[in-house]
């Protein structure tokens, strides 16, 4: 018995750890629903129906957010330690340059989240999820379903869910009042991402540093 149980053990690790994918190259596509606790519309009912697309390829992330004002994109990479946002809202077109520092300063609401696990579970895109919930820094809470089956090598481009132990597949973002956004993955395509994806445009954007966005 004493040698059986270490046995069975170290079978049980080996399943856990192949049940696991690390993902390296996806496209991931997320479908966006506007709660805004009224029946009476409200401004940021342009985004319901919206559609956010990420793009992963090693260390560089691409994630386009597409919806009825216009796209924009945000393209990290790792390696160069850059971030960089395109906005094409009409005639209009921005490429925003941002440094590591000026990416946390935009994401500094999100960088003490804290998460709390449950045993609730629910299944999204055939993948069982788990649930947590997110508390912020001013005490703003959040839940989130995500999958341990499938972690992302390059977790910057979620950068409020990149503490999570797995692939956020359901997730709320609170825009203020009683005003919610909710992604839901829709689709993943584990094949291949082309390198093009990115690609910074040569033309046709006007450039501006992190600080000069902030006046547009």
């Amino acid at each position: 018995m004493k040698k059986t149980l270490p046995f069975l053990a170290s079978i049980l690790m080996a399943f856990g750890a192949s049940a696991q994918k690390k993902l390296t190259e996806a496209t991931i596509s997320y479908d966006i629903v506007i709660n805004t606790g009224t029946q009476k519309p409200r401004s940021a009912e342009f985004l319901d129906g919206a559609t956010s697309t990420v793009y992963l390829r090693g260390g560089k992330s691409r994630t386009e957010m597409v919806s009825s004002l216009g796209t924009q994109a945000t393209l990290i990479d790792a390696g160069a330690k850059t971030v960089t946002v395109l906005k094409e809202y009409g005639p209009q077109k921005y490429m925003i340059q941002m440094t590591p520092a000026n990416w946390k300063e935009a994401n500094r609401k999100f960088e003490d989240v804290t998460f709390t696990y449950s045993d609730e579970t629910k299944t999204v895109l055939n993948y069982k999820c788990k649930k947590a919930t997110g508390t912020l820094a001013d005490g703003t809470t959040f839940t989130v379903w995500y999958t341990p089956d499938l972690v992302p090598e390059n977790r910057e481009f979620q950068y409020v869910n990149r503490t999570l132990p797995g692939l956020a597949m359901e997730y709320e973002s609170n825009m203020g009042g009683d005003l919610k956004v909710t992604f839901t993955v829709s689709k993943i395509n584990l094949g291949p991402v082309p390198a093009a994806k990115f690609d910074l445009p040569k033309t046709g954007y006007r450039v501006l540093s992190y600080e000069e966005s902030k006046g547009q």
